[in-house]
């Protein structure tokens, strides 16, 4: 009898042991992004990301990060991904869908955020909280933020005068970076990012607009012979980034693992995306100076010329958006105090 309890005992304690551990079974993320892990973002903010959130919940969320879209579909699907729950959470650009997330351009507009792309990413999440909490309503958002200065880099010479951009095609990322160079003369091809290297060996376009940090690994420096940058304390354009989880997946999370969701989400985790990409600028501007390729600084007369192109279409954006029953001047005052504020000192 003795014999049988013990082993009655031994079976209601092993029982137990596998209800708590199924209450406190652990998580997988399935997460996707459109880069190489070599990229600025992956290295320095989406992995690092991962590992601290795998640590913090003592290893019960597990993050699997999938690169270069590994788990299917194409950069324009991602945002619908993580919405759908296809993956459990993704890097997207709203860029990639024009007219989807208007409030998103007002960052994206001429020499609006600064050269930091730390301070402009908290400065985006605190717009995004003010202003597109419903737009970003139908998945969980975790961060959001920007990328470092635009920089223009092509095949020959590099751009002098704003009269250079004229029968020039470029590879363009979004619709308010487009109509600036298409203001100026230029063609504007849209294209994900990845497409870009392959599109200016073929000649298919003449260069394109992106910052550093995404130049060495897709080996711009190797293809481009010059590289234009803007002076002053704005950069030229910008694109808007979000890094969020699909919202059935975050609501399952027992309370204390959203509480590890929650402590690395926001204005902070927004800065230390942005510092990523300020990291990875830092990266692709030495390798660039290595490579001898011709690098130049627009002077102060175009760039006063190229300043009130910008001012134009700003104009023009605030008009297009107020139409649509938005408040556009509203938005671009947010914006630029916003960007001011988490600017100084920087």
């Amino acid at each position: 009898m003795t014999h049988y309890f013990k082993s009655a005992l031994a079976g209601l304690v092993a029982a137990g042991l596998c209800a708590t551990a199924a209450m406190a079974q652990d998580v997988t993320l399935r997460c996707q992004h459109f880069l190489s892990p070599k990229g600025a973002v992956p290295a320095f903010f989406i992995q690092p990301w991962a590992e601290k959130i795998e640590a913090e919940s003592g290893g019960r969320i597990k993050v699997e990060i999938y690169p270069s879209m590994q788990l299917g579909g194409k950069p324009q699907e991602l945002y619908n991904q993580i919405r759908d729950g296809v993956i459990d959470c993704g890097w997207a650009l709203p860029a990639y869908t024009p007219g989807r997330f208007p409030e998103a351009e007002v960052f994206e507009l001429p020499f609006m955020t600064s050269m930091s792309a730390e301070a402009s990413s908290k400065a985006v999440w605190e717009f995004t909280d003010k202003h597109m909490r419903e737009r970003f309503g139908d998945i969980h958002l975790v961060a959001a933020h920007v990328h470092g200065p635009g920089i223009i880099h092509k095949t020959g010479d590099p751009i002098m005068e704003l009269s250079d951009f004229q029968g020039l095609k470029l590879r363009g990322p979004s619709r308010q970076a487009n109509a600036l160079f298409e203001a100026m003369g230029a063609s504007m091809i849209g294209m994900p990012v990845p497409a870009f290297p392959e599109a200016l060996s073929k000649g298919i376009v003449d260069g394109g607009i992106i910052p550093w940090e995404i130049v060495p690994p897709l080996k711009v420096h190797e293809l481009a012979d010059s590289h234009t940058l803007v002076s002053g304390d704005r950069a030229l354009y910008n694109t808007f980034f979000v890094w969020g989880m699909n919202k059935a997946k975050y609501d399952s999370l027992p309370d204390d693992l959203k509480a590890v969701i929650d402590a690395n989400s926001g204005l902070e985790t927004s800065a230390w995306a942005g510092r990523a990409m300020d990291q990875g600028d830092d990266i692709g501007e030495q390798v660039v100076a290595e490579s001898g390729n011709a690098v130049h600084t627009l002077d102060d007369a175009v760039m006063t010329e190229l300043r009130s192109v910008g001012d134009d279409l700003t104009a023009k954006w605030i008009a297009e958006v107020t139409a649509k029953g938005l408040d556009g001047q509203a938005m671009v005052d947010d914006a630029r105090a916003m960007v001011a504020k988490h600017s100084e000192g920087m």
